[in-house]
Formats: structure tokens, sequence, C-alpha cells
């Protein structure tokens, strides 16, 4: 969304005596007629004309420039997703998906029809001060505990054998990220278990 601003100039315009005194006439009492005043404008008869030489060398930049300041392939510095994966914190309630534990944070979105690691039960929202990795994962489980247990409460045996609990680390909480998402999974681990249709 892009906002403009726009800026608005007023001119006020005032009059007075400076004196104050009370032996002034309104203008209504001396039976002028009441004018408003007005700002007078005015356009210059002259306009500047433009400079009749204009340089005709262009500057050039040094020739022994470091070069290694900006890499040369500015895809190096942001990663890749593969596929239909996304950050874990931009997933919403009753997305499926496969989690990579060499990828922390991320997430593979699949069809809730197809076999899936971990379908979100529920995305919350960290609230408050959390300095070090221990307390933002003590306060996301908390967030994520009774959506969780009901949930998995409601599903056949045997069909959810673990939960995933994402949430960002410290620096990231730093930076913004406040986004826990609570998920029923298959399998802890790299299990082969699979989830195969959406949870109940």
């Amino acid at each position: 969304m892009v906002t403009i601003g726009v800026v608005v100039a007023v001119i006020a315009v005032a009059t007075g005596d400076g004196g104050g005194g009370k032996d002034d006439k309104s203008p209504e009492a001396s039976g002028s007629t009441r004018r408003t005043p007005g700002p007078s404008l005015s356009i210059p008869s002259e306009l500047p004309s433009a400079p009749s030489e204009l340089p005709s060398a262009v500057p050039t930049l040094p020739s022994d420039l470091p070069t290694d300041i900006v890499p040369s392939d500015l895809g190096s510095l942001f990663p890749t997703p593969a596929g239909n994966e996304l950050p874990y914190y931009m997933l919403t309630t009753g997305d499926c998906f496969d989690a990579d534990g060499s990828r922390p944070g991320q997430a593979a979105k699949r069809s809730c029809s197809k076999p899936h690691d971990a379908e979100v039960v529920k995305v919350a929202e960290l609230e408050g001060t959390y300095t070090t990795d221990a307390a933002l994962k003590k306060a996301a489980s908390a967030l994520c505990r009774v959506p969780l247990e009901r949930k998995a409460a409601k599903q056949s045996a045997g069909t959810v054998r673990g939960t995933l609990v994402q949430y960002p680390d410290s620096s990231g909480y730093r930076i913004g990220i406040d986004k826990v998402a609570c998920s029923l999974a298959a399998d802890v681990g790299n299990g082969t278990h699979k989830l195969t249709k959406p949870l109940k």
C-alpha cells in the first residue's frame, strides 16, 4: 500500500490598528462596505533563461574503486524457497506442509489431501518482552498447549504422533517476527508416517 501525503498551505491575513484604541470606528459604523482582504499575487515579467553553455565533458568514476563491496550475485543474500516453501510465520490455520529438519523455520506447503508431515492448528502471536530463546520457547509452547491438546483429542488413534511448535528466535523477535505456528504432526523427527487428509 502506498500512502501519499498532501501538504496544504493556508495563508492567513490579519488586519489590525496596532493601537487597540476604543475611539476607532468599525467599517460598519462609518457606513463603508466591509471587504475581506486577500493576498495579492504577481507573476514576474521576466523568467530566468537557461545557461547558454553546458559542460561538454561528463565526469567519470575512478578506475580503482573496489569491486567487492556488493556481491555480484545478490540472490545469495536471500534464500530461494524450493517449490512451495515459505517461512513458517507465513502459514495460516489449516495449512498442511512438510518440514525439513535441515531447514528449521521453513515449511513446504502441501495439499491436505496428499501425504504431508503436519497441519497448522492455530497461529498465535507472542506478546511481551523475551530476551532469550529459552523464554521464547516457553511462551510459544504455552500458547500452543491447549489448542493442540483439544485438536489431538478429536483425531483417530495413531493419526497424530507429535506436535510441532514453530516460533522465532530472539533475534527474529527483536525485528518484529512474533508469530507462532502450532501444528499437529504425523511423526516426530524424520519418521515415515504421513497425514493423508485434513485433521478433524
